[in-house]
């Protein structure tokens, strides 16, 4: 997958990009991302990117054309039109449903916004979608881009071991993921449930599942229904 991400702040996006298990995948050549500079795309000698919003009120509105003028010249750059994704308090919650269809592209744009959002006119011409990490406001895009980068890249083939890294895990079929115990076998009294470490493998799946079902009536039942 190839990810163009559109920022005020690539630095502190690349800071992040660099690190870990994604980090160790843009390396590989698992996965492409790149980070762009919006401000490089403005027309006059201060770089503004942002103006006040016409009808008055509280703070600034990013501009469109240095938005579309980035955004026109990845479209170049790849020979291609990539999915264009805005984080935006008003998009569709991101959840690992939404997360899989998004993960099915080749090639994702995300606009980190800014101030008090983006001009409407270049959401109407420009952006395919508009997703949310959840019902509250943050100072811009890019914590709920880096967000979306991580959720969809760890799915891309090379990014983790195996299928199975993911597929277990919280979401990925609609139930909460079966708690974990590690070594050592007894820690302060508490001892590993048997069937851990029986090597019956039917007997441990089967544990899995009841205990994915149990997580989750404890914690998230909105799910079961």
């Amino acid at each position: 997958m190839i990810i163009d991400l559109m920022t005020l702040f690539p630095e502190m996006c690349e800071s992040v990009l660099s690190m870990s298990i994604i980090g160790r995948a843009r390396k590989s050549g698992a996965i492409e991302i790149k980070c762009h500079q919006i401000r490089d795309y403005t027309y006059d000698k201060h770089n503004r990117v942002d103006d006040e919003p016409y009808g008055g009120g509280n703070g600034m509105v990013m501009m469109a054309e240095p938005i579309a003028a980035c955004f026109e010249a990845i479209c170049e750059n790849r020979k291609a039109r990539p999915r264009f994704i805005y984080m935006s308090p008003k998009g569709t919650l991101l959840n690992q449903k939404k997360a899989i269809q998004i993960s099915e592209y080749s090639n994702i744009a995300i606009l980190c916004g800014h101030y008090e959002g983006v001009d409407e006119r270049l959401i109407e011409e420009f952006i395919d979608e508009q997703i949310s990490i959840g019902d509250y406001v943050l100072t811009g895009g890019e914590l709920p881009a880096l967000v979306l980068i991580d959720v969809v890249s760890r799915m891309m083939d090379g990014v983790l071991s195996n299928k199975e890294c993911f597929e277990d895990e919280s979401h990925y079929n609609g139930l909460l993921e079966y708690p974990q115990y590690t070594r050592p076998q007894i820690w302060r009294g508490k001892s590993v449930p048997d069937v851990l470490i029986s090597g019956h493998h039917a007997n441990i799946q089967k544990w899995k599942l009841e205990q994915s079902i149990e997580q989750t009536k404890k914690f998230r039942e909105d799910l079961l229904k």
